[in-house]
């Protein structure tokens, strides 16, 4: 019976899909046709049909239902139908994993496989291997070998492809077939001779050698395939990648040839290889860029738009090289096809002058309301690269970055927008009050909470030091009128920067903050309380310490600390410096992001807190006070490839040290029994302790430590390389029982040497506002001493060099040296172990070498005359 359509019905699409509304147990019900005589095939398939529909939109079919109509569906194996064939071949094949006993189809399947009727027998190959598991894989073994070599091209693929999914099941049954696979490889047919080849190449793959041999048999003497062509380049490419060859291999001289082939699809495939191979020169892309610059012009859409996005990509990293393209590239701007217009304009911009800027950005201009946004952050990301190539250029582009910032678009689009305004005002000093203008006026009509925190994070920080901050306080303060919850958080953050670095705007954002008291949501009502409070004390330290660069220490560890100690009364009052720091700065002290959404109730452990718990269980560690900091990366003592392996991360507390070393045998024949590292310190350092790993089985880690205490006669002794030494009691086992002697014989192990420094005893800190931290620590510790770099030639080698040997945290950007400057003030702050604040200003001078002025400060004496110590 035909249902009638309305024209409601009609326009919605109601009449597209048939099976829109089908019902399992109607489906199943009527699955029992398959048992009448004679068969109607035609009806039996449109069953069969709604069935994998079914399964295919993610009905659950139960093991019982499954499998009574499958047995049904078996019967079916009596028409000769042609199409009902091979609806029941794919049912079997969906139906496989759901139904019990599909085996019993087997012999009709082997039946069709080695059957007269070609159009049936490739079919029957794919559906027997998706029913056949490892144990059954045998008794056809001889049929699979017969079918790969087979001379119907069907047959042959089908059979090759079902032995690549069989590999992950029966790797050792599917390897005996690799003779079968080879000969196969030598066919004529273009998607035989690709599946041959991607399954000798997956049976080979954990063998480098087997695969170089491969790729150089084959490449010898031609492939007939273009598919085939493409793998074995991406398969060349891989082994280069992970050789690490040079260029004279032979693997990349097959690469190149590729770009000679009569097929445009492997010579693409060939270029995008090439350009994707990390530390290729300009001369080693000129032959893959020369031919995508021919596919520039190719009449096929498709061509130009891989062409022109690949060059695209070469653009970032070798603009240089892509330079010869640029006549083929400004054809493709007027391209009718908007994405390759785009992918063209967004190259040139990378690759042009400086004088073709302002005539490019029209061209954008003109049609950038036609392209996605995927496109548009393609042309965002290609003017943030022009910002910090073409300073002078700041002006053009932030105009029309903000035009861009007005019209319609996505979260994705307009964050980029954002993000490249911030990177310039960051980078450029004298846009930062245009920029700030610009994104003032955005987050007037801003609906996306993330940019409008952001923005307003960033006019905290930067507002103030404007000429005229005061003009920033309307946008601030209307967001707290006009938004919801969590923008008007971020607001009432950004005025309390504005109070606490300007005196006279002071009165002015006391009076606003009063008014923000009496919010409805409990989260603004508690930072307008809070740093109402503050600010009225009107002292720097604590505007320093609470509003401007706020707590450094790690929110989850300062919840279970408070609740610790609460769990525990005493009389001493909390110490904050028992609180384990943040080990990355918080996200938003970074960017001003304020969390949304609701919060897990449990925060996932960190690192350290680990560890900290770890080595508390310790009995001979009680005592030792907070975990001040844990090395980031475990230090290997040993070859990866020795009998024992070794690694060593090191812990640091306000007097002690704890080496934790991480053990591993790798000899099957022996147990070893107490297991030590014994440590000689060059300096001062006095070893206290060692425990043990009381058994180290044939790979199973075990930990054992070294408790060292601290140089307290010169304490600025910091730096110090321990000589190691492994000693145990090596026990002979059995390696098939795992029986051990109960004899054994002392024995040890060299280690590598063991080094600590200056680093191990800082922990990063960020200091948003250095100006602020510094005033705040105060003079009464501070230190200068002058340094000549004698090996080091230029500041941004001197930075990175200072940044790295002392562990702190560069503030501010300082890390980033301006072009043509031989003057440079790089800003560092750090908590010394004990929790207290180190700040250095490292002033640079580049004249034939560099000298540098270093001025620390902390709120004790110890952390300041290591540092300078440490430098000297």
């Amino acid at each position: 019976m035909l249902k009638k359509f309305d024209k409601k019905d009609e326009e919605s699409g109601g009449g597209s899909n048939p099976f829109q509304h089908l019902e399992k147990s109607a489906v199943l019900q009527e699955a029992r046709v398959f048992n009448e005589t004679p068969i109607n095939p035609r009806k039996c398939a449109h069953i069969l049909t709604k069935i994998l529909y079914l399964i295919n939109q993610g009905e659950h079919l139960g093991t019982t239902e499954a499998t009574e109509a499958f047995f049904a569906m078996t019967k079916l194996f009596q028409s000769n139908d042609p199409t009902l064939r091979r609806m029941c071949y794919l049912t079997i094949k969906e139906m496989s994993c759901i139904a019990e006993d599909v085996i019993i189809v087997t012999s009709s399947l082997t039946k069709d496989m080695t059957g007269k009727e070609d159009n049936y027998r490739g079919p029957a190959v794919r559906a027997l291997c998706q029913i056949t598991d490892s144990t059954m894989l045998q008794a056809i073994e001889r049929y699979m070998k017969q079918a790969i070599v087979d001379k119907v091209p069907s047959v042959s693929s089908s059979a090759l492809v079902s032995s690549l999914h069989l590999l992950k099941c029966s790797f050792d049954v599917v390897k005996r077939w690799v003779n079968e696979a080879q000969e196969a490889a030598s066919s004529d047919n273009i998607m035989v001779q690709y599946h041959a080849l991607g399954l000798l190449y997956h049976v080979r793959k954990n063998d480098r050698l087997a695969v170089n041999k491969m790729i150089s048999k084959f490449t010898r003497h031609g492939l007939k395939s273009p598919f085939a062509y493409c793998m074995m380049i991406r398969v060349a490419s891989k082994q280069l990648e992970e050789e690490d060859g040079s260029r004279d291999s032979p693997l990349f001289d097959f690469i190149e040839s590729c770009l000679r082939n009569k097929h445009e699809m492997v010579v693409y495939e060939a270029a995008s290889a090439i350009v994707n191979l990390p530390g290729c020169s300009a001369k080693e892309l000129a032959p893959a860029v020369s031919v995508l610059q021919l596919f520039c012009s190719s009449p096929k859409a498709a061509l130009r738009y891989a062409a022109v996005r690949t060059l695209n990509k070469v653009a970032m990293k070798h603009p240089s090289a892509v330079t010869a393209c640029n006549l083929d590239l400004e054809n493709l701007v007027t391209d009718s096809n908007r994405s390759i217009a785009t992918l063209a304009i967004t190259t040139l911009l990378k690759t042009g002058s400086e004088s073709s800027i302002d005539r490019l950005m029209k061209q954008i201009s003109s049609f950038m309301s036609e392209i996605s946004d995927e496109f548009k952050v393609v042309v965002v990301q290609a003017i943030s690269a022009l910002c910090q190539k073409y300073p002078r250029k700041h002006a053009v582009l932030m105009n029309f970055l903000f035009t861009m910032l007005r019209e319609e678009g996505g979260f994705e689009y307009k964050r980029a927008i954002v993000d490249c305004i911030i990177s310039i005002i960051e980078e450029n000093s004298e846009s930062k009050e245009t920029g700030l203008s610009h994104l003032c006026e955005f987050i007037e009509d801003c609906e996306f909470t993330v940019l409008a925190t952001r923005i307003l994070h960033l006019l905290g920080q930067e507002g103030p030091k404007t000429n005229n901050p005061s003009k920033y306080i309307r946008f601030i303060y209307n967001r707290v009128v006009l938004e919801h919850e969590e923008v008007r958080a971020g607001a009432v953050s950004a005025l309390a920067k504005f109070g606490a670095q300007n005196e006279e705007m002071l009165p002015s954002i006391l009076v606003l903050l009063k008014r923000c008291v009496m919010d409805d949501d409990n989260e603004v009502r508690d930072r307008a309380t809070f740093y109402l409070n503050v600010l009225e004390q009107k002292q720097k330290a604590l505007n320093a310490g609470y509003i401007l660069n706020g707590l450094t220490v790690s929110i989850p560890g300062l919840e279970r600390a408070l609740q610790q100690y609460t769990l525990e009364p005493s009389e001493k009052p909390f110490d904050l410096k028992s609180v384990p720091l943040a080990t990355t700065p918080m996200a938003e002290q970074r960017t001003g992001k304020v969390p949304t959404g609701p919060q897990p109730e449990k925060v996932a452990a960190t690192r350290q807190e680990i560890f900290q718990e770890q080595l508390a269980a310790v009995p001979e560690f009680q005592g030792l006070g907070p975990l001040f900091k844990s090395s980031p990366e475990p230090a290997a003592l040993t070859e990866s490839e020795t009998e024992y392996v070794v690694r060593c991360t090191k812990h640091t507390f306000a007097d002690h040290m704890v080496f934790q070393f991480d053990c591993t045998n790798t000899l099957n024949d022996q147990t070893l029994e107490n297991v030590t590292v014994q440590m000689e310190p060059t300096e001062a350092y006095e070893v206290l302790c060692y425990v043990p790993a009381r058994s180290l089985p044939y790979n199973q880690p075990g930990t054992c430590y070294t408790l060292v205490a601290l140089p307290k006669e010169d304490p600025t002794t910091v730096a110090c390389t321990f000589s190691c030494m492994m000693k145990f009691t090596v026990k002979d086992c059995d390696p098939t029982t795992g029986e051990t002697d109960e004899e054994g014989y002392e024995d040890e192990y060299v280690l590598e040497d063991l080094e600590v420094t200056v680093v191990d005893h800082i922990q990063k800190v960020l200091k948003v506002n250095f100006e602020a931290a510094w005033d705040e620590v105060g003079d009464e510790f501070e230190k200068e001493e002058t340094f000549t770099l004698s090996t080091i030639k230029t500041l941004e080698e001197a930075v990175g060099n200072i940044v790295k040997f002392l562990g702190m945290h560069p503030c501010e950007r300082s890390d980033k040296v301006p072009d043509n400057k031989n003057t440079h003030t790089l800003l560092l702050a750090g908590v010394f172990r004990g929790g207290h604040d180190i700040l250095v200003r490292a002033r640079l001078l580049l004249l034939e070498t560099v000298t540098m002025q270093v001025t620390a400060r902390s709120s004790e004496e110890l952390p300041v005359d290591v540092i300078l110590a440490s430098v000297g």
